[in-house]
């Protein structure tokens, strides 16, 4: 407590779950940047039965009031298996949000701290979650140009208390924006044409059926440990973890735009998650799925003409890399989303020091923005 009319309160009854679940509703009421969450996955976050890497990972979520009310939330993670990894003891900080009091900000971070502490940890960091599919990194520019599923979104003052807070940045992100070109680059239909015929790889279309049976899912997430091995904070995903994710997120994919780009063994070198940008429908929910929010969500999933999509992940196989299995995907994707009416796609965040990653993009004329930071105490 750092002031005498502000209380943190650690979550433990439903009362205080509902306060944390509903608090951005009611910060960023009448705000159209920001894409809330469904509350549905904010209390499956912390449900065992639905969330398995709580498996490998402590969490605890905390509510700030001030004068009785709910003015700010944050939540405290410890995982276990990334401080393994990187061999650090560090605690991190997730789903913060706060009004513009340093008092509040000051109170929550102090709390996760604490917390972390009394657990034997050296160093706070955030915002970070238990895996890479959870949402990281606060924004620290580009405000203007809002949110998405993916992301987070915050005010610009954020930045400011974490600086005050004497926070420092431990790593980057940049999202990349391009305009769907009506042809595909010279330069990667020639690569595109030279790796199909030198190593014989082709782009494969695949049912949900076919990734959700038969190891297929597996095989996809075995590829992503390896690739994204080397990167900022990840942590290999569990058998357990991937069942989770497969199950979250294959119902909403349309595998038409889900290329998987396979050798003559029948081996996925490379892959990428394209998927409809359905925020919109998310930001009419305003979270919830009842009464009307899931009508908002299957119109803006199924029937809604949208000019945009989003590039959720792309993966290569380490062997693989710098051939220009990327090439193929490209080459597959944009006459597909030509015929869609897609216009423009944004990637998810992509961490700044990874030139693989961020190279990729140069024949497609990219504009980088909304760089997000994780911050270090």
């Amino acid at each position: 407590m750092n002031s005498e009319s502000i209380k943190i309160v650690k979550v433990t009854d439903g009362k205080a779950m509902d306060d944390f679940v509903s608090l951005p509703r009611k910060l960023y009421k009448g705000n159209n940047l920001y894409i809330p969450d469904l509350d549905t996955d904010i209390r499956g976050f912390f449900n065992p039965k639905k969330n398995r890497s709580l498996e490998f990972a402590d969490v605890q979520p905390f509510v700030a009031y001030k004068d009785g009310k709910a003015v700010g939330r944050i939540t405290g993670i410890i995982s276990h298996k990334s401080n393994k990894v990187w061999d650090k003891k560090v605690v991190r900080f997730s789903h913060i949000e706060f009004i513009d009091d340093m008092e509040v900000s000051d109170a929550l971070i102090n709390a996760v701290e604490q917390w972390g502490k009394r657990r034997g940890m050296e160093q706070i960091q955030g915002p970070m979650g238990i895996t890479d599919f959870d949402k990281e990194g606060m924004l620290v520019s580009d405000f203007e140009l809002g949110g998405t599923f993916l992301e987070i979104w915050n005010p610009s003052y954020y930045v400011d208390h974490m600086q005050r807070m004497g926070f420092v940045p431990e790593a980057d992100w940049l999202q990349v924006r391009i305009n769907v070109p009506k042809e595909v680059p010279a330069r990667y239909a020639r690569v595109a044409k030279y790796i199909r015929e030198e190593y014989k790889l082709k782009v494969v279309k695949h049912t949900k059926k076919e990734v959700m049976e038969n190891g297929f899912g597996l095989q996809l997430f075995k590829l992503v440990n390896q690739a994204y091995a080397p990167l900022f904070g990840f942590a290999p995903f569990s058998d357990d973890q991937i069942d989770d994710l497969l199950n979250l997120y294959v119902p909403l994919l349309d595998l038409s735009i889900v290329p998987f780009v396979e050798n003559e063994q029948g081996e996925v070198v490379g892959f990428a998650v394209t998927i409809v940008d359905f925020s919109e429908g998310l930001r009419k929910s305003k979270g919830k799925l009842f009464p009307t929010g899931w009508f908002h969500l299957l119109k803006a999933l199924k029937f809604s003409k949208v000019n945009k999509a989003q590039l959720m992940i792309i993966a290569v196989r380490p062997d693989m890399q710098g051939l220009g299995v990327n090439s193929l995907i490209f080459d597959d994707l944009i006459p597909i989303f030509n015929k869609r009416g897609i216009e423009w796609c944004e990637t998810g965040p992509q961490l700044e020091t990874n030139v693989k990653e961020m190279s990729q993009w140069k024949p497609l004329n990219p504009e980088f923005v909304k760089r997000r930071r994780c911050w270090i105490r």
